[in-house]
């Protein structure tokens, strides 16, 4: 029985922390928005939805990245050090086509531009 009024209470804070979050968020929301940027007020259920929405887009879900602590500094240096010289360059290469890398030229005569 004790057990049952332990749940039942910490089921209510619960909800009641959820509640205040949203209702923290829709007041911030639109006390900023609508006087900064133009933009709609929004209602409590519009502000719970963006809040799942964020959660959904951002947040881990209580997931760790790559099974350790300390963010993914640790994990990329373990990476690199146990990669042969051939597996760095082609994962370098990979990292320049994948965001457009482009070299910049090493004198101005190769940059295209005439004085003439």
């Amino acid at each position: 029985m004790k057990a049952a009024k332990w749940i039942v209470g910490m089921v209510i804070f619960g909800i009641s922390a959820i509640a205040l979050l949203v209702w923290i968020t829709m007041s911030l929301w639109n006390w900023l928005v609508p006087e900064l940027f133009h933009g709609p007020a929004i209602t409590y259920w519009q502000t719970l939805g963006l809040l799942i929405l964020s959660k959904i887009f951002f947040w881990t879900f209580g997931k760790k990245h790559h099974g350790h602590r300390g963010g993914w500094r640790p994990y990329w240096k373990e990476k690199w050090t146990s990669m042969s010289p051939e597996e760095k360059e082609r994962f370098k290469q990979k990292m320049k086509d994948k965001w457009c890398y482009r070299e910049e030229p090493t004198s101005p005569k190769d940059s295209g531009t005439s004085n003439g």
